[in-house]
Formats: C-alpha cells, sequence, structure tokens
C-alpha cells in the first residue's frame, strides 16, 4: 500500500494545476503562449512554478529535488503550451472543431502526467 502522503500530493497537484491554468490564467497569458518566448507564457509556466513549491514545502523534499522538479516543471510546462497553442494556429482550429479539444485535452493529460512524474521522483 502506497505511503497516504502520495494521494495527498496527487490531490494538491491537481488543485494546483486548476487554480493556475484556470483560475489564474489571463486572456493575455492565453493570446501569447504560442508566441515563443513572449513573457505572457514565461509568467504563467512561473505561476506553476510557484504554485508547486507551495505544494511542496509541506513535504519533505530535499532543497535540490525541489529546485530540479520546479525547473522541469517549469520548462516541460512553457513547451507543452506553446506547442498545443501552435499546432491549434497552424491548423486554424477553433473551440468548435474537435481537433481543438484533443489538443486541449492531451495538453491537459501531459501536464497530469508531469506530476505523476515528479510525484515518482520525490518517492523514489
Amino acid at each position: 500500500m502506497p505511503d497516504p502522503s502520495i494521494y495527498a500530493l496527487f490531490a494538491l497537484f491537481f488543485i494546483k494545476h486548476f487554480i493556475t491554468d484556470f483560475a489564474l490564467q489571463t486572456g493575455w497569458m492565453v493570446r501569447t503562449k504560442g508566441q515563443y518566448g513572449h513573457i505572457g507564457g514565461v509568467v504563467h509556466a512561473g505561476l506553476h512554478v510557484i504554485g508547486s513549491a507551495a505544494v511542496l514545502v509541506f513535504f519533505t523534499v530535499s532543497p535540490l529535488l525541489m529546485l530540479t522538479l520546479l525547473a522541469g516543471e517549469g520548462v516541460v510546462h512553457y513547451h507543452l503550451d506553446w506547442a498545443k497553442d501552435r499546432l491549434v494556429s497552424l491548423g486554424g482550429f477553433s473551440p468548435t472543431s474537435q481537433i481543438f479539444w484533443i489538443l486541449t485535452g492531451l495538453d491537459q493529460l501531459l501536464h497530469q502526467l508531469t506530476y505523476l512524474v515528479m510525484i515518482a521522483l520525490i518517492a523514489s
């Protein structure tokens, strides 16, 4: 049976993701994430890093592991969002198209799998 704190970590990462990806994300961030290097996408990914840092302080994680996980999450989150937005833009997919929702769902799935990898590294 896994350590119960693993379930708490998953739950907190999922809650953090909802807050940072939906409640705190502004129209400016959404409009600029597909422009590589634009500060809007960087700020959005940075909010995820800050949120994850807030989650991780409640768990016994070495400072080096914590910094590695946060840096990795920031880079991965930024690039997943950028790639999804580029694909949507290049394909001209609107929210009324099925492919838009498939790409959006894939983006969200990959973010959640990022948390799975982070938790596996913490548990190892």
